[in-house]
């Protein structure tokens, strides 16, 4: 479990509406659903209101760390709003949907469905005998990330690499939460099973070269990388800081 950080409020959203997300978003891609031993989360609101304080915790935490690390290369970093919701919520880039997060860039803010988030934690405690918390705070960490790569100028045309450096940069948070000593046992494990179950699912090819090659063109244009990718990703950042993820942050560990 993370230790705590004072003093964050998170702005409640509750509106829904219909559409899509635009290309201005970066939705990440979660598991949801059964943990995979089939087991059935049983989530109560005590579960919902314990992970939304995490959240804010590491949320002030990101807030810290990227602060510094901008002034370090000699950039101001704007601290993206947080905000949650259930079921779905209107954003500047369109809707977020059920079980999902994503960071709007037109906003600069960070959204979360915060009965997802919860699930995170539930499924990874389930799984590891933990408390599971760092699974629910490595996607905030993940969408932080996109809010820092992208007001730092990195931003790809590829979903998957902009994924990956969001990853990676979720990885130097747990570095740096480990180097204040704000990892508890077990964290660094939930993050790497939370990564496990969020890789993309291996596609249905038919046999037929054409369509095929739609399904995998299809595929490249959202990826957000394999399961192996995904934690070999945050791995690099756990272990070379945020150098280690894109070339704005040389030297900053």
């Amino acid at each position: 479990m993370m230790k705590r950080y004072t003093g964050i409020a998170l702005a409640a959203v509750l509106s829904v509406g219909l559409g899509a997300a635009s290309p201005a978003s970066t939705a990440a891609r979660w598991s949801d659903g059964e943990a995979n031993d089939g087991r059935s989360l049983a989530l109560t609101e005590r579960d919902v209101a314990a992970s939304n304080e995490k959240a804010a915790m590491a949320y002030q935490a990101l807030v810290h760390m990227w602060g510094e690390n901008f002034r370090k290369v000699g950039e101001r970093f704007a601290a993206p709003g947080l905000a949650r919701y259930r079921g779905a919520v209107r954003t500047g880039c369109g809707i977020v949907g059920e079980g999902n997060a994503a960071y709007c860039a037109r906003s600069n803010t960070i959204y979360f469905d915060e009965v997802f988030l919860a699930a995170q934690a539930k499924r990874a405690a389930l799984q590891l005998g933990t408390d599971g918390d760092m699974a629910a705070i490595g996607v905030v960490a993940h969408e932080m990330g996109h809010a820092a790569a992208i007001q730092l100028g990195h931003l790809s045309r590829t979903t998957y690499e902009n994924e990956a450096v969001a990853d990676c940069l979720a990885g130097a948070f747990a570095r740096r939460a480990d180097a204040d000593g704000s990892l508890e046992p077990g964290d660094v494990d939930e993050a790497f099973y939370a990564m496990s179950t969020a890789g993309d699912p291996t596609p249905e090819l038919t046999g037929d070269r054409r369509t095929d090659r739609r399904i995998l063109d299809r595929l490249a244009s959202v990826s957000h990388g394999t399961r192996e990718q995904r934690m070999g990703n945050f791995r690099t950042g756990l272990e070379g800081g945020p150098g280690a993820c894109m070339e704005e942050m040389q030297g900053v560990e």
